[in-house]
């Protein structure tokens, strides 16, 4: 077992959650543990209380207790070591590279984070991309597992602390692609929707879902967050389906897939919030079209601005469509260059 112990949080360790800085340090602690840890007062920050969210400043001494290292071993949950075709499948997704930060274009179905049962996720598999530097890259945002697209990873502790910062304040703009179920009315619009984690599914999230709120009751309803997205239609197929863009104005846990699904519209292949048949109860169709269309999700993050955290130049890149998605714009004649990335700005 170890003393107690007293560290100074230096530069490089700023600017992130005391108990992700603590799993660094002592990789067997568990989240519970360090939770109760917090409750009982014995981790304090500057002598004081804290919780497993503490933001951690630099200079700061974090007073650790003394921890049993022999005592609830982790089990890992990651690879230990990546496959040559899994690490192949990581650099190919690469799409942009410096020595400060990697963009990737996340393919569909692979989560950005571990959790129950998954052992394969963008985090573990980041391995892959450290092409040279001492440490994988770091996640500073997420995608949904079956969500493709531009998804940002710092090359260092510093740049990650800076893109978090900017993702926070919503200093960056993110611009989605979905095909959705019917054309929503009218063709461009705000949906203000607030969101609430509907109960009973798993310690962890797993199996989460999303229930919306009307704005005027948000305030009002326990757990509920205020939620805003921009939608815009791009182009239709009659009125059975549509291309739109999407711009999550907030960032709540499936927010564009709920608040479609709201208004009738669901992106087509989200059996969650659309459900599985091919007509729903909303005016619009199911989450499904049939024919030929694949059943998978067709959401994309197809574009983000930014200002680049070292450089100070405004940074811009756009991702191709995953497969699925574009057999479903060939079978559309939806051409992805009739469009800007960011449609939204002439209305700006």
């Amino acid at each position: 077992m170890s003393s107690v112990q007293r560290i100074t949080i230096t530069p490089d360790d700023a600017d992130q959650r005391l108990d992700r800085w603590l799993k660094r340090q002592f990789p067997q602690l568990s989240q519970i543990r360090i939770e109760k840890m917090c409750r009982k007062g014995e981790l304090r920050v500057d002598g004081a209380r804290c919780k497993a969210s503490t933001r951690l400043e630099t200079g700061q001494e974090i007073r650790i207790p003394p921890i049993a290292f022999e005592e609830r071993p982790m089990l890992p949950k990651t690879p230990s070591k990546v496959s040559d075709q899994d690490a192949r499948m990581m650099q190919d997704a690469v799409i942009y590279m410096d020595d400060h930060l990697i963009v990737l274009n996340k393919p569909a179905g692979l989560p950005t984070q571990g959790g129950s049962k998954q052992l394969k996720h963008v985090d573990g598999l980041s391995e892959a991309l450290k092409f040279g530097y001492d440490e994988k890259p770091r996640l500073v945002h997420r995608l949904d597992k079956d969500t493709s697209g531009v998804l940002l990873l710092a090359r260092t502790r510093p740049v990650a602390a800076a893109l978090t910062d900017a993702l926070r304040h919503r200093e960056t703009r993110k611009v989605y692609w979905a095909a959705v179920a019917g054309v929503p009315m009218p063709q461009a619009g705000t949906i203000k929707f607030g969101l609430l984690k509907a109960p009973g599914h798993g310690r962890r999230g797993e199996g989460e879902k999303m229930i919306c709120i009307h704005p005027r009751d948000v305030a009002n309803t326990e757990g509920a967050k205020r939620a805003t997205s921009d939608y815009m239609v791009l182009s239709r197929l009659a009125s059975r389906g549509a291309w739109v863009a999407l711009v999550p104005v907030t960032g709540r846990t499936h927010q564009l897939r709920a608040h479609m699904a709201e208004i009738g519209h669901p992106i087509v292949g989200d059996g969650k919030y659309g459900g599985s048949g091919q007509e729903n109860l909303g005016d619009g169709w199911g989450a499904q079209l049939g024919g030929d269309i694949s059943k998978k999700l067709h959401l994309h993050a197809r574009y983000i601005r930014f200002e680049h955290p070292v450089t100070r130049k405004i940074f811009e890149i756009a991702a191709d469509l995953p497969e699925h998605m574009q057999r479903t714009w060939d079978t559309f004649q939806w051409d992805t260059h009739d469009v800007p990335n960011d449609p939204f700005e002439e209305m700006m």
